[in-house]
């Protein structure tokens, strides 16, 4: 006898947990997130295969649809560990850390904060949070979603983000579509003469 599962695919429940990340996310934040916010069965090792399927699999040429990868490099080859969604801009998917954390903590907090009621694997993962974010578990200790939202703000204001130079976004544009995808191949490093 064959089971359907009611569930969403892991590409869409990492789609949605990186929605509301907003910015290139480990893929155990992805994990916690959504195990902690949605329903669903998503694992680090289900990702791990589905980035590794996306990559096998050529680009369809549907602009619409979306695929899991690899979050980029400023020299746009693959920031190993991060994931975004290709119909991020290129902006979006250049890692940046600890800004990208401290703006998807924001995100993660103003959005339990929304709820009327947070549960119990919510609470949990705020407070794993607010160990990333200075002042974090001061805020935290009220258990105020709110309160971790506004350190983690002032944080992020406390991290200085350089825009993404108009060249790398060029040299991007000018990519085959699974290089935007995937990024770059990396270079060996190259040894100076003696």
């Amino acid at each position: 006898m064959t089971r359907l599962s009611t569930l969403p695919s892991t590409r869409e429940q990492a789609r949605r947990a990186l929605l509301l990340i907003g910015a290139p996310a480990s893929s155990r934040l992805v994990v916690d997130v959504h195990g902690a916010l949605f329903d669903g069965d998503l694992t680090v090792t289900a990702l791990v295969a589905l980035l590794r399927d996306e990559e096998r699999v050529r680009p369809a040429g549907d602009s619409s649809a979306y695929r899991i990868c690899p979050a980029l490099q400023p020299d746009l080859t693959a920031a190993r560990g991060l994931l975004t969604l290709s119909a991020w801009p290129v902006e979006g998917r250049v890692a940046a850390p600890p800004a990208d954390l401290f703006a998807a903590i924001v995100r993660i907090a103003e959005f339990i904060a929304m709820r009327e009621v947070a549960g119990a694997a919510a609470a949990a993962l705020l407070r794993r949070l607010a160990d990333e974010v200075p002042g974090g578990p001061e805020a935290w200790a009220v258990q105020d979603p709110a309160a971790l939202a506004d350190a983690a703000r002032s944080a992020l204001a406390a991290v200085p983000v350089a825009p993404l130079p108009a060249e790398t976004v060029q040299r991007w544009e000018g990519l085959d579509e699974q290089q935007r995808f995937f990024g770059l191949p990396r270079m060996p490093q190259q040894r100076g003469r003696a």
